[in-house]
C-alpha cells in the first residue's frame, strides 16, 4: 500500500521544484506549493500516507513562510526606488505627456540619459531634452 502512496508524492515533489510550469501569483504561493509536494515526497518516504499528510502541511506552511518574506522584501525594495526618484511630467505640443523619471543622487538628481542636475529640474528645464 505504501508504494502506491509514495509514487504521487514524488509526483507532486517533482512538479513543484519546477519539472512542470505552474503559475503562482506570488512567492509566497509558490513556496507553499513546491513546500508541501518536497514535504509530502518526504513524509511519504518516511511515514506513509501520515507521514505524507504532516509533511505536506508542514512543508507548505514553512514553503509559505520562506515566500511571504520574500514578498515583503521584494515590496520594501520597489518602495525605496519609488522614494529615491522623482517623476516629471512633460506637457508636448501635441498635448500628449512624457514622463521622465529622474534618480536621486547625493543631492542631485540623475535624468535618464545620465545628465546630472543638482536640484529637481522643471518641466521648462526638461522639455527642450525629453518632450516634443
Amino acid at each position: 500500500m505504501t508504494r502506491f502512496l509514495i509514487l504521487p508524492a514524488l509526483i507532486m515533489a517533482l512538479a513543484s521544484t519546477g519539472l512542470y510550469i505552474v503559475g503562482c501569483e506570488t512567492q509566497g504561493q509558490s513556496g507553499a506549493l513546491i513546500g508541501s509536494g518536497i514535504g509530502a515526497g518526504v513524509g511519504a518516504l518516511a511515514g506513509g500516507s501520515e507521514g505524507a499528510l504532516i509533511g505536506a502541511a508542514v512543508g507548505g506552511g514553512t514553503g509559505y513562510i520562506v515566500g511571504n518574506e520574500g514578498d515583503k522584501a521584494q515590496q520594501r525594495r520597489q518602495m525605496q526606488q519609488h522614494m529615491d526618484s522623482a517623476l516629471v511630467n512633460i506637457h508636448n505640443s501635441n498635448g500628449s505627456i512624457s514622463t521622465v523619471r529622474l534618480q536621486r543622487s547625493g543631492i542631485g538628481f540623475v535624468g535618464p540619459r545620465g545628465e546630472y542636475y543638482d536640484h529637481l529640474p522643471t518641466e521648462a528645464e526638461l522639455r527642450p531634452i525629453y518632450g516634443f
